[in-house]
């Protein structure tokens, strides 16, 4: 990158203000979001989903950052306070918090993600940014917004969409791109079933990331033409993109260009909205050389965490007694049983004679004597009484629990107290 080039990537982002859309519902997480926001869903032992866009955001320069929460926000907004309330607003850095509060016309709260934007441009233009990014709340991945930006402004596209190929197969639960040989969109469809193809590439397709940014003054233009339109479902997704792409204003940008390469020699980015995917990206961590390295400061990844003791595990002479092996065990956790190939997050205790296999523990569940575990999710704060045995009877895990396709189960308070 020339000199002048690497000046202006690194200039861009105290011209942009970030907004993470943060308040879906998440109901494919099923009862993981009964009580909390799919952005606020634990993740990787000692992180929150949307903890992931927030430190990209720190680590690309962008230190205004608005968040938008609606569904269940209160687990959310506890921890963005306790965790993101570091920045210096003496240097124009700040996590504002932007709840649903009927802020235009008393009548409805946010109706869609353009609306919820729309519903909160008096504060967004307070803040003076020529740029607006926006961002989804509930995905994991690594990405240097920085780049994204630079390429926009390089452009002259009046709105840029982050991008990234999946196979075609796959397609048709994202929102789908067609672009031309200068990466202009030519066409954009919300999960389609026949989805369009990348030039030269029959069996690949450009999924969008829900990540896009929007020069201000259009933004607020569409903004003002789409709350006016009584047939809009007021989404971006829906409504605001599909038009800007007819007027051929959009570029796309491929996520190759700007994510933080890992040890796995590829950009990670991972949709975790559901049961199996959420066990799985979170036991994907378990292995040697993951994907996704949490080890990599480079590229830190920045939350709220209790200060709590080491972790600390008791054998009291028995056979695999107080082990863990290929597994992350977070602070607080008292292991008096064996852990393999699994996830502990804060506080969690196992009994002695315990077993976790290839499971996702929240934090504050208690694992008493002799309970054996494997492919198993628990909510936090679960108490599972001595001897419970859960992951190899399907038919029983299904009548107590709730057992996906894949053979993955998960737990709640509210199922064990049915037992």
């Amino acid at each position: 990158m020339a000199a002048n080039d690497l000046a202006r990537t690194l200039e861009l982002p105290k011209r942009a203000v970030a907004l993470v859309l943060a308040g879906g519902r998440g109901t494919r997480l099923k009862q993981l979001t009964d009580r909390r926001a799919k952005p606020a869903v634990y993740f990787g032992g000692k992180f929150r989903i949307i903890d992931f866009a927030l430190s990209n955001c720190m680590n690309s320069g962008i230190r205004r950052i608005g968040v938008i929460t609606q569904y269940k926000s209160h687990s959310l907004l506890r921890h963005l306070q306790r965790g993101w309330a570091f920045l210096k607003a003496e240097m124009h850095e700040f996590v504002d918090l932007l709840p649903a509060q009927q802020r235009i016309d008393e009548e409805n709260w946010y109706r869609g993600t353009a609306d919820a934007v729309y519903q909160n441009e008096d504060i967004i233009d307070s803040y003076g940014a020529e740029y607006v990014v926006v961002l989804a709340g509930d995905h994991v991945y690594r990405m240097n917004y920085a780049v994204m930006l630079a390429d926009h402004v390089a452009s002259g596209a009046e709105c840029t969409v982050g991008c990234i190929e999946v196979p075609r197969a796959d397609a048709s639960a994202f929102g789908v791109m067609a672009v031309d040989a200068s990466w202009r969109v030519t066409d954009f469809v919300e999960k389609p079933k026949d989805p369009p193809p990348m030039p030269g590439q029959p069996q690949t397709a450009l999924a969008s990331m829900g990540i896009y940014i929007f020069n201000r003054d259009y933004l607020f233009r569409e903004l003002a033409r789409d709350v006016a339109d009584a047939g809009s479902s007021h989404d971006f997704g829906h409504d605001i993109i599909p038009r800007a792409v007819r007027e051929g204003v959009v570029m796309a940008h491929p996520f190759s260009r700007s994510g933080v390469v890992g040890s796995g020699g590829e950009p990670y980015w991972r949709d975790v909205g559901t049961i199996d995917a959420y066990w799985d990206a979170n036991i994907d961590l378990t292995v040697a050389r993951p994907q996704l390295d949490l080890y990599d400061q480079r590229w830190p990844i920045l939350t709220f965490q209790p200060q709590l003791p080491p972790a600390k595990f008791i054998g009291e002479g028995r056979p695999n007694c107080g082990s863990a092996t290929d597994s992350l065990v977070s602070g607080g956790c008292i292991v008096a049983g064996r852990v393999t190939r699994s996830v502990l997050f804060s506080s969690v205790h196992l009994d002695t004679g315990a077993q976790a296999e290839r499971s996702v523990l929240l934090p504050y569940v208690r694992l008493g004597r002799d309970v054996r575990l494997n492919r198993v999710v628990i909510d936090r704060g679960c108490v599972l009484p001595e001897g419970l045995v859960i992951g190899e009877d399907p038919a029983e895990d299904a009548r107590r629990f709730y057992r996906t396709d894949q053979g993955i189960t998960l737990v709640t308070k509210e199922m064990l107290a049915r037992l």
